[in-house]
This record gives structure tokens, C-alpha cells and sequence, in this order.
């Protein structure tokens, strides 16, 4: 069946168990996110990206199950199940009877007000509140599964695969979201640091900082409910999730700092420094920060690129991108 048609049967409440009143598609890059008031149904598109596949039921399946059991360590009570989609007499059905023809991650929807990017420009997120989540981070990072296998991505060589990707895959984006100048002083920023640094990287790695962590922890994934929910973690690369502990408490604090709330994200690495007694984490800060940024960067890139997401919302879509790769370059 024809993706744009799945797409329109699941905009019909029929097509699910509870009968919303409302349906609201909204889409990622990777994901149509089906919003019905109770649930959420996130069906992940079949792209192939280079750094992710799903082109195929078979690895939609898989990942579906990796997202739903990789978030429950952040966010528990909110992953509900993995379910299917199925095609009935009537027409489409989620959780229905016959053979899946696609599969959805089935969640709790999560209350839009309390998102940390909806509460930042109110000025409605606090220093306490900065502080619950580096204690949440901190627990999480001390749990989270290390091993050799994991510790060999905070080594530079994998370090310096990962920056040499995103300036390989930004190349047809100079002169469009990231200006050639910017573009030169970043890059040459990123190789002589990691060049300058290598006993550095190898001592993280040491000490058993690279762990299993979220891999995407930026201010839309937090929500402020009773016990703090992070979700939407990398689940379709292990190489973007596995990392040292530095690199995901810097993705927040840039984030932060693309808010205009330098103080908050000040607070963040003070408050996660001092309860994890990690004062090497602030030597990588703003390499991390300028690794992140690039990265979101990039990711808003690509969407330029996107067949599913309409032309007026790309003019959106690449100020975002050149804000980031402006953030990228102020932490050189």
C-alpha cells in the first residue's frame, strides 16, 4: 500500500481501537508522528539516510522494538508497546487482527505545555528545575552500560569519523544553510583540537566515561511531568548513542544556549560536575557544544531535501539550520 494512502487512513479515527476525536500528523525526518489526544503512534518512514536504514518492514520492526525498550530507561511509563498495522475489510486498523503491514511505537501523549522548548521562551524553566535533570542525567549516566565494545566510541579515531561524516554530508549545504567561511573555521576548529587533545580522549575512555547514553538530548525531548521524562532517543545507530557521558550533557547545554539562557545552561554542567565529580567533562565542553550544534545543523539540512515536508515549511526549516551552524562557529 502507497505510503500517502496509510498516511490518510490513519488521519481517520476508525482506524483506531479508542476512536479519537482529533488526529494531528506531524513529521520528523525519519518519522509520521500520528498525535490523537490519548496516544501517540510514531510509524517511521521507509528512508534510507546512510546513517540509518528502514527501507524495509523487516528493520521498521526492529527498530520500533529497540526505540520502545532504549526509552523506557529515560522514560518508562510513557512506551506502551509496539503494535501493528493492519489491512481489515473496512480498511486500515492499529492494533488489529491479520498480517502487519507496517508497525507503530504506541506512547502516551505527552502534555505539549510542559515540553522544555515550550516552557524556555516563556522564562517558565528554572534553575531548580535545570538542576532535577542533571540529577536524572547523572543517575542515568552512572547506570547506563558500559563495556568494551561501547568504550571504543569515545576513542578519537571513531571521535574523528563521526566529525568527518557530518563535514562530508554538509559539503552541498555550503553557500545554502552554513556559510563557506563558517563551514572553513569550524572544521579547521574540530581537527586541531582533536589533533591537540589525544591523551585527552584517550583518558575519557579510561575512566569509563563513553556509556550507552541518549544520544539526543535536546530541550524538545524533556518534559516536565511529576518525574521528569526524557524520550526520543537514538535508536537506529549505535555509533550516534554510544558516546562519552561530555559530549551528551554539552548537546543540553548548547541547546540551552540557543534559548539565550546561558545561566540555565551554566547551571546544567555545574550541577551534573558536581554530583558526578566529572571536572574532565568541562576541558571537551565547547567541542562537544560546537559538535552538536554542527549536528542539528545538519539534521535540519537534510530536511531541505525531504519530498514529505512542504516547500513553505523549508524556509523555516533552513533559518533554523544556518542559527545552528552560527551557534556551531561561536563556540570556536
Amino acid at each position: 500500500m502507497a505510503r500517502k494512502t496509510i498516511n490518510q487512513a490513519l488521519l481517520n479515527p476508525e482506524a483506531y481501537p479508542h476512536n479519537p476525536r482529533k488526529i494531528e500528523l506531524v513529521q520528523t525526518q525519519m518519522s509520521f508522528i500520528f498525535l490523537t489526544g490519548d496516544y501517540v503512534y510514531k510509524v517511521k518512514k521507509p528512508v534510507d539516510l546512510g546513517y540509518l536504514d528502514y527501507t524495509t518492514l523487516e528493520q521498521r520492526h526492529f527498530f520500533c522494538r529497540q526505540e520502545l525498550e532504549l526509552n523506557r530507561r529515560l522514560c518508562p511509563d510513557a512506551y506502551l508497546a509496539v503494535v501493528p498495522i493492519v489491512e481489515e475489510k473496512d480498511g486500515l486498523r492499529i492494533e488489529g487482527q491479520g498480517n502487519a503491514i507496517e508497525y507503530a511505537v504506541k506512547m502516551k501523549q505527552l502534555p505539549q505545555e510542559r515540553m522544555m522548548d515550550v516552557l524556555l521562551p516563556r522564562g517558565q524553566v528554572t534553575r531548580e528545575m535545570i538542576a532535577r535533570v542533571a540529577e536524572k542525567l547523572v543517575s542515568f549516566h552512572q547506570k547506563a552500560e558500559t563495556n568494551q565494545k561501547i568504550t571504543a566510541f569515545g576513542k578519537l579515531d571513531i571521535v574523528r569519523q563521526n566529525t568527518d561524516e557530518n563535514f562530508a554530508q554538509t559539503e552541498k549545504y555550503i553557500g545554502i544553510s552554513v556559510a563557506p567561511a563558517e563551514y572553513s573555521r569550524i572544521k579547521s576548529y574540530t581537527d586541531n583540537f582533536m589533533q591537540s587533545n589525544v591523551s585527552l580522549f584517550d583518558k575519557r575512555v579510561k575512566e569509563g566515561r563513553v556509556r550507552d547514553c541518549h544520544g539526543d538530548l535536546h530541550a524538545a525531548h524533556i518534559c516536565f511531568i511529576d518525574c521528569i521524562c526524557i524520550y526520543d532517543c537514538i535508536e537506529f545507530n549505535d555509533r550516534f548513542r554510544y558516546s562519552d557521558v561530555a559530549s551528551e550533557i554539552a548537546f543540553l547545554a548548547m541547546d540551552l544556549d540557543r534559548y539565550q539562557q546561558a545561566a540555565l545552561s551554566q547551571h546544567l554542567v555545574n550541577t551534573y560536575v558536581e554530583l558526578s565529580h566529572d571536572e574532565g567533562l568541562l576541558k571537551l565542553l565547547n567541542f562537544y557544544k560546537c559538535y552538536r550544534a554542527y549536528v542539528r545543523g545538519k539534521v535540519e539540512s537534510f530536511k531541505l531535501d525531504d519530498p514529505y515536508i512542504p516547500e513553505e515549511e523549508k524556509a523555516k526549516v533552513l533559518a533554523v539550520a544556518q542559527g545552528y551552524f552560527e551557534l556551531a562557529e561561536s563556540y570556536v
